[in-house]
């Protein structure tokens, strides 16, 4: 398979940090230095059988440097009884879970508190990294939340690395509306990137409030879902990617035409494909269509929730079959997921959770998915027949290069972040580690029996 040259190997072997010289003394501090044996590696697009990996610091290091310029033995050597490690998995859409919702502000001891018990929960399901997901919302509603989503390490104690916050809507087509609240969705956005600044909080009423909230909400947002058809948004694409923000399509009634414009003006993802946009049509096949771009255009990442609801199966595989470089495995989880079927709440709307879907209460329309990401790949594997590299990259390197983390997150190289997940055979998390450290995944309490 020839992946695009962001996903080079050759991207994905960048030496690690500067050892110090030959016989620099060891500082008294110096972090423990941890051998993981016994194991297959995805590594470099293959699976690495016969090898180790090396931790120091919460990174992966280079074993060679390591033992030429320290010359000691590691501290701790784990065997790792054969299991698959694989790079922490990554979530681009998770609106939330364990009768949490990211959409519903609380007093901001509450919130974070919500917050620790998610960034803890989801780690059981191997997801160490992710970007908690707001659906359509009132100004105010941001202006009280994105401050709380901005980035944030993780670690064994306090749960999965917050990547930025993946505001979905509310610049998005009323036609395609979903489980989003229409009263709140803005028509357009005639003043450009200014716009997007006064929804989401990015500017304040006074020269210290503006910097304030420019600095703690324009930095915790890392990807905005928007209708590029809608007025003043197609302008706007080039603003939001120069401040960093990854720019999704979805929520759309787009052309083909106006698709593929957005993507050559900075559009880079596509939200939950084949969901909340026009279905295929042989003489427009808009959002859609994008996967079947000339080879000379730009095609982007899209979203899959791959629990074999929103999606069928059929045609999970004809997205992977059109373009397996591009497929990135989401959830689109609500706060339902890990709790028992029930009433419970997304946004301001009621749904209801039946088994493993749910409804906008009192109808047919899918609200979310209660799926995990590891679930997920497993049916990616059952859907698609392909290979077990791609289908793992799908939740570790994919979303990675999307948000420009990879020589960090979803790889296992030198200089990379240590988080790492152990598989079974059948892909069942087994072990998780987080900034280099061992999660005690029995102590992980999510039991939630509240409902709303």
């Amino acid at each position: 398979m020839q992946y695009p040259v962001a996903l080079q190997t050759s991207s994905l072997t960048a030496s690690a940090p500067a050892s110090p010289e030959p016989h620099t003394p060891i500082p008294e501090n110096e972090p423990k230095v941890i051998k993981i044996t016994n194991c297959k590696i995805l590594r470099d697009h293959k699976i690495v059988e016969h090898d180790a990996i090396w931790i120091q610091g919460g990174k992966i290091i280079d074993p060679h440097k390591f033992f030429w310029y320290q010359k000691r033995l590691p501290d701790q050597v784990l065997d790792a009884g054969g299991l698959l490690v694989v790079p922490g998995f990554i979530e681009a859409q998770i609106n939330g879970a364990f009768g949490v919702d990211f959409s519903v502000p609380s007093d901001p001891e509450t919130y974070e508190k919500d917050l620790l018990l998610v960034n803890r929960g989801l780690l059981k399901y191997g997801t160490t990294s992710y970007c908690p997901t707001i659906v359509s919302s009132s100004a105010s509603v941001y202006h009280k939340v994105l401050s709380h989503l901005k980035p944030r390490e993780g670690s064994a104690k306090t749960g999965a690395t917050m990547l930025g916050a993946h505001v979905e809507g509310p610049f998005i087509n009323e036609a395609r509306i979903g489980a989003h609240e229409l009263k709140v969705l803005q028509a357009s956005a005639k003043n450009g990137y200014a716009d997007f600044k006064d929804v989401y909080g990015f500017e304040g009423e006074t020269p210290e409030a503006q910097n304030k909230l420019t600095q703690q909400n324009q930095n915790s947002v890392k990807i905005i879902t928007c209708a590029p058809e809608l007025d003043g948004i197609m302008d706007s694409i080039p603003d939001l990617a120069k401040a960093g923000i990854v720019v999704s399509v979805g929520h759309s009634m787009a052309n083909i035409s106006q698709a593929e414009e957005a993507v050559q003006k900075g559009a880079t993802f596509i939200t939950h494909l084949f969901n909340a946009m026009p279905q295929f049509h042989h003489r427009d096949p808009g959002v859609i269509g994008l996967l079947g771009s000339r080879a000379d255009l730009p095609r982007p990442y899209y979203g899959l929730i791959c629990d074999g609801i929103h999606v069928h199966p059929n045609s999970v595989k004809i997205a992977y079959d059109s373009h397996p470089e591009g497929v990135i495995l989401v959830t689109d989880a609500m706060s339902a997921m890990g709790l028992a079927p029930g009433n419970y709440q997304l946004g301001n709307m009621n749904v209801t959770k039946e088994e493993d879907r749910v409804y906008i209460e009192g109808t047919d329309t899918l609200a979310g998915s209660v799926i995990t990401l590891d679930a997920c790949i497993r049916n990616f594997i059952q859907f698609t027949s392909c290979t077990l590299i791609e289908a793992l990259e799908a939740v570790t390197l994919h979303p990675a290069v999307l948000l420009g983390i990879q020589e960090t997150k979803g790889v296992i190289k030198p200089g990379a972040d240590a988080d790492l997940v152990f598989l079974s055979d059948d892909l069942f998390v087994k072990r998780v580690f987080v900034a280099g450290e061992e999660v005690d995944l029995d102590a992980i309490d999510v039991q939630v029996t509240e409902k709303f």
